[in-house]
C-alpha cells in the first residue's frame, strides 16, 4: 500500500549556487583549520559560507555553553540570507538544546539542515515535532575538509528540489532479505535513536523505510541496541530498513561472524526488506546526503538493492515552503 507524506510536512526553500550556507556548531568544539578547508570547498561548488567567531568557542568537550550554541542556530535561521545550516561536526551536545528549541521559530523560518551523528536527535525532533524535512549527510569540517568527502550527486538531487531520484550500487547498497517497501525515509544514527527511548523526543517509527548507521560500534553493541528498539515495539509497523556503512564495527579483525548475520539473527522475523551498505553518515568516502520526511521505496533482489527518492525534498527557491 502507498504511503502519502505527512499532509503538512515543510520542505524548505531549494538551494542554489551563489546561496549562503550558514555553518553551526551545536554539538562538539571545532577545530579552526578544519572548517576553513570545508569553507574552501564550499566556495568552490560556488556557495557563500557564513560562521560567527564563536564557533571556535570551547566548553569542556562543547562548543562553547548551551547559550551560545542555541542563539547560533537561532540567529542563523532569522538571518534572511542564510539559505541553509549546516553543521560543523558532531560529537556530543546537541541534546542539550532540544528542551530549549522554539517550535514555532523553526516553522516561521524553515530551512534547509544538514548534519548526522549526535546530530540525530536534532534532526528527529524538527522532523517530528516541526514536521520540517531535514538532510542526513555531509559536514563542513568533517567530510567537506577533504577531497572526496562529499557525495555531489545526492547532495544536489536532495537539496535543489530533484523530483525523483535513484540510489544503486553506487552507493554500496546490498540486499539482506528481499522485499519492495514504500513509506517514509527516517532514521540516523543508531546509538542516538536508542537513546531517545524514554524521553519526551522518543521517535516514532511506524510507516518509515528506517535508515540505520553507526561507527565504531561494536558488533555485540549493535545487537544490544537493535534488540532494544524490537523488544520497545519501536520496530512495529516499520516498512523496511537500510543499515549504513557500519563503518568500523568490529569486534576483532579475526572475527568469525559478520555484522549481517547479527542483524539478519535479530530483524529478519519482521519479514520486511532489509538493505545494507549505503554510504551516508560515517562512512569511507563520498557522504551521501539522505532526505528525511519523504516519500522513498527500497526495492531489495538478487543481491543488489535501490533507494527511490519519490517526491522533491526542497520547494523552488522563490517560493518558499509548503505542505
Amino acid at each position: 500500500m502507498a504511503f502519502k507524506s505527512h499532509p503538512t510536512r515543510i520542505r524548505p526553500p531549494a538551494l542554489r549556487s551563489g546561496d549562503t550556507i550558514g555553518i553551526v556548531a551545536v554539538s562538539s568544539n571545532v577545530q579552526r583549520e578544519a572548517l576553513q578547508a570545508g569553507c574552501d570547498e564550499l566556495r568552490r561548488l560556488g556557495y557563500k559560507p557564513l560562521y560567527s567567531d564563536s564557533i571556535f568557542e570551547r566548553d569542556l568537550y562543547f562548543a562553547g555553553p548551551l547559550d551560545r550554541r542555541l542563539r547560533e542556530f537561532e540567529a542563523m535561521l532569522e538571518n534572511d540570507d542564510v539559505k541553509a545550516i549546516v553543521c560543523a561536526r558532531g560529537g556530543y551536545g546537541a541534546n542539550y538544546l532540544l528542551e530549549h528549541l522554539n517550535v514555532e521559530k523553526v516553522k516561521e523560518h524553515p530551512k534547509i539542515f544538514v548534519g548526522y551523528s549526535d546530530l540525530t536527535n536534532f534532526m528527529t525532533y524538527l522532523t517530528d515535532r516541526c514536521n520540517l524535512v531535514t538532510f542526513h549527510g555531509p559536514m563542513a569540517a568533517k567530510d567537506f575538509d577533504h577531497a572526496g568527502g562529499v557525495d555531489l550527486s545526492s547532495w544536489n538531487a536532495a537539496l535543489t528540489g530533484r523530483a525523483e531520484w535513484e540510489l544503486g550500487p553506487d552507493s554500496g547498497i546490498t540486499t539482506l532479505v528481499e522485499g519492495k517497501a514504500e513509506g517514509i525515509l527516517y532514521g540516523g544514527c543508531l546509538s542516538l535513536l536508542v537513546a531517545s527511548l524514554g524521553t519526551a523526543y522518543e521517535i516514532e517509527l511506524a510507516g518509515t523505510l528506517l535508515f540505520i548507521e553507526d561507527v565504531a560500534a561494536k558488533p555485540f553493541q549493535i545487537d544490544r541496541m537493535l534488540l532494544q528498539l524490537k523488544l520497545a515495539g519501536k520496530l512495529n509497523g516499520v516498512r523496511g530498513i537500510i543499515f549504513g556503512e557500519m563503518l568500523d564495527c568490529l569486534q576483532t579483525a579475526q572475527q568469525d561472524y559478520t555484522l549481517q548475520e547479527i542483524v539478519l539473527r535479530i530483524l529478519d522475523d519482521l519479514n520486511i526488506p532489509i538493505a545494507y551498505g549505503l554510504r551516508s553518515g560515517h562512512v569511507s568516502r563520498a557522504n551521501i546526503t539522505l532526505p528525511f520526511g519523504v516519500r522513498a521505496a527500497l526495492n531489495a533482489k538478487n543481491g543488489e538493492a535501490t533507494l527511490k527518492i519519490l517526491e522533491p525534498a526542497t520547494t523552488p527557491a522563490d517560493a518558499g515552503a509548503s505542505a
